[in-house]
């Protein structure tokens, strides 16, 4: 019985070190690069040498969503000035993009970034905005790549 036991410590062991100098060597080597992320497309990015500033509003109970859509539009350039949580009087079920400054093709490239929503311009020159995004319940964040 010990004979066994020790036969399958010896055998465990054995693979450890086997599994370990294939990872030493890995990385000795380089190792293989990671997988880069896959690039947004081009109507979907902010435009280049624009600031685009957008406001995100969490618009229903779900919580999270305005800080996953605020990643999500700054991996694809737009500066989001703020992110909060509406005031919970008004729930939305889909993405809502509204249009602040008179730039529809700017919160088209928005509402591509999102994954598709819907688009409406309510020009408000009182704000320092361009755009203001309210996040419904529906809306899933895009799946990110995972790096171990």
């Amino acid at each position: 019985m010990a004979r066994r036991t020790l036969r399958r410590i010896l055998i465990v062991a054995a693979g450890i070190a086997v599994v370990g100098t294939a990872i030493w060597l890995g990385m000795r080597r380089g190792g293989a690069e990671a997988p880069s992320a896959p690039k947004p497309r081009a109507e979907a990015m902010a435009p280049e040498g624009v600031r685009v500033r957008v406001q995100v509003v969490n618009a229903s109970s779900v919580r999270g969503l305005a800080r996953r859509a605020t990643q999500v539009l700054r991996d694809h350039g737009f500066d989001v000035v703020e992110a909060s949580t509406g005031t919970g009087a008004e729930s939305l079920d889909s993405v809502l993009v509204l249009d602040r400054s008179g730039h529809p093709d700017w919160a088209q490239r928005v509402a591509v970034a999102l994954g598709g929503a819907r688009v409406e311009s309510r020009p408000d020159s009182s704000r320092y905005l361009d755009i203001t995004v309210f996040v419904g319940r529906s809306w899933r964040p895009p799946p990110q790549p995972f790096y171990p």
